[in-house]
């Protein structure tokens, strides 16, 4: 049994609170990696269109006895420059995901990227909230949104965000996003909860604290998203890595914990700043 918590997101589905990515995981090797963490016990997998790995995720999801109502599966729309986004083109993306991952509905569906200077992203939004109106997805939301982007669909359009996914981890703590997140009852997910292995788990701060815990790096880093209130989904395709990520509910981070990894926010950027990224 999971001992994962679970998240309410403001459409009254509930999500669990860490999760499994295939960010950068081939697609004939996402079915043996997804089964591995769903032997774990994650129950909500993370993919999209542009992973090029759905395929292989849904294999992993039919070969697995586990009830689809006790999985959690998420997939983004790919919107990018080589379409016109209207209405139909969505609907035809979301039924090729569909398709691709063998499932009658998404328990959540987002929007990839903003691409302001596209300006489809309303569009886009309304499609999405007519996908949800007819159950095919349970929730919707976006990732890497700012927050211009979120108050343009608070104000133009009809269905709040359900989750906006970030990239957030310790040397990039995001806080005004998250602010506005939770004034606005949306939730926040970090994508690179680790901070792509490059450099963090090695920060002396952190190595100190995994110490003290009698815990890895990644363990405490993935503490630190929990009692903060995000919802993570490391990656690894490392079978025990898989099954080290998820066992992080034996201990706390205290205080002094807590005041050392606030401290490591250095606002530096690992990924593209979604107000000037565009894609073919």
């Amino acid at each position: 049994m999971s001992k994962v918590p679970f998240i309410t997101l403001n459409s009254g589905v509930t999500m669990p609170q860490l999760g499994y990515g295939v960010w950068q995981i081939p697609d004939d090797e996402a079915e043996q990696a997804v089964g591995t963490a769903l032997e774990a016990g994650y129950r909500s997998i993370d993919t999209a269109a542009a992973y090029e790995n759905e395929r292989g995720t849904g294999k992993a999801l039919a070969a697995s006895s586990i009830p689809r109502e006790e999985l959690f599966i998420t997939t983004k729309l790919w919107n990018s420059a080589s379409t016109t986004w209207t209405r139909d083109n969505v609907l035809r993306e979301f039924d090729a995901s569909l398709a691709r991952l063998g499932l009658d509905y998404l328990d959540l569906y987002l929007i990839h990227w903003p691409r302001p200077m596209r300006d489809d992203y309303l569009t886009i939004w309304r499609t999405f909230e007519e996908i949800a109106e007819t159950g095919r997805a349970k929730a919707i939301g976006v990732s890497n949104f700012q927050p211009a982007h979120l108050r343009r669909l608070l104000e133009e359009t009809s269905v709040v965000p359900a989750v906006n996914q970030i990239e957030l981890h310790p040397r990039f703590q995001q806080a005004e996003l998250r602010a506005f997140h939770a004034e606005h009852d949306i939730a926040t997910e970090a994508w690179s909860p680790l901070g792509q292995g490059k450099g963090l788990l090695e920060v002396p701060v952190i190595v100190a604290i995994a110490r003290k815990h009698g815990r890895t790096p990644a363990q405490v880093v993935l503490r630190w998203h929990l009692q903060l209130g995000t919802i993570a989904i490391p990656k690894s395709a490392t079978p025990s890595r898989i099954k080290e990520n998820i066992d992080v509910f034996g201990f706390e981070l205290d205080t002094e914990d807590l005041a050392a990894l606030s401290a490591l926010d250095s606002g530096d950027r690992l990924g593209p700043n979604p107000d000037d990224f565009d894609y073919s």
